[in-house]
């Protein structure tokens, strides 16, 4: 079995088993140290349709785990929705970051049959994989995958909601919003579907100029508007403006569960990093 190692354990999270369920348990219940977040989340409303997708943040977890256990804790009620069958919970999710170690063009997947966390592996759905390998602007890219944060600090978050699940795992390089669409079309299926979409927000502001850019950003993303946001607003500007495109096109609604920055959770306010949380819900046909 090929097996993707894990990178920033020890580093962005804990490496020990019982320390990483501990903390990552401790977020999704909220009880993790962290202050009240400025932007205080939507108000909880009937959900009318299913959860489809969420945009959350791949920081440190002493930074942005807060922030992204807003997005798991919605996500969780995805894997037994109201009235369905125990059988039809998540069993696939599709995670999507940018590169920031390795400079490529188009999108990488990964040979792996799993990426290991210190929780236990998850394994690579390889058969959907090849449904969009041939596409030109896909290659399997390993050196892409093998120190790259942005998908794998989501992992833990995942195996600690999720049953029986899958991933396919993509890193987006130099590519295109509508490249990450097309992706996503081929891959998006249905209740058994959820799609995670790895991203910070602005970098490196005073505090108050990143809370007013990171609101214009959380903005765009409630209005579907991927036009509105540029490459200093997001690091992961490219997938999210590929999700919010066929999310406008599949009429999906869109909220903002938790926006703030690193100088509300574990850091100073003269230069932060913006982390937000945004919830996608897809109509019931």
């Amino acid at each position: 079995m090929r097996i993707r190692r894990a990178a920033v354990a020890g580093h962005f999270y804990p490496a020990d088993r019982d320390s990483l369920d501990e903390t990552v348990r401790a977020l999704l219940e909220g009880t993790a140290a962290a202050p009240v977040a400025p932007e205080p989340p939507a108000p909880n409303r009937k959900t009318e349709g299913f959860h489809k997708a969420v945009v959350a943040p791949h920081a440190g977890y002493v930074y942005s785990g807060p922030v992204a256990a807003s997005a798991y804790r919605w996500l969780a009620e995805a894997d037994r929705p109201a009235g369905a069958r125990p059988e039809r919970g998540v069993s696939r999710v599709i995670l999507v970051g940018p590169a920031h170690r390795v400079p490529f063009r188009g999108v990488a997947v990964s040979g792996a049959d799993a990426f290991e966390t210190p929780l236990g592996l998850v394994e690579v759905d390889s058969e959907s994989i090849g449904r969009f390998a041939s596409l030109p602007f896909v290659q399997e890219r390993e050196d892409a995958h093998e120190s790259e944060h942005s998908l794998e600090v989501h992992l833990p978050f995942l195996q600690c909601i999720f049953s029986v699940f899958q991933i396919v795992p993509l890193v987006v390089g130099d590519a295109t919003p509508a490249q990450v669409e097309a992706v996503l079309r081929l891959l998006w299926g249905g209740i058994e579907t959820v799609v995670v979409v790895s991203s910070d927000l602005s970098h490196y502001l005073e505090y108050q100029r990143a809370r007013r850019t990171d609101r214009a950003t959380a903005r765009a993303i409630e209005a579907l508007r991927p036009q509105d946001i540029g490459p200093s607003q997001a690091c992961g500007a490219i997938p999210v403006k590929g999700l919010l495109s066929l999310a406008g096109r599949f009429g999906l609604r869109v909220r903002t569960l938790d926006l703030r920055n690193s100088g509300d959770t574990a850091g100073p306010q003269d230069r932060v990093v913006g982390y937000g949380a945004f919830a996608f819900e897809e109509k019931v046909a």
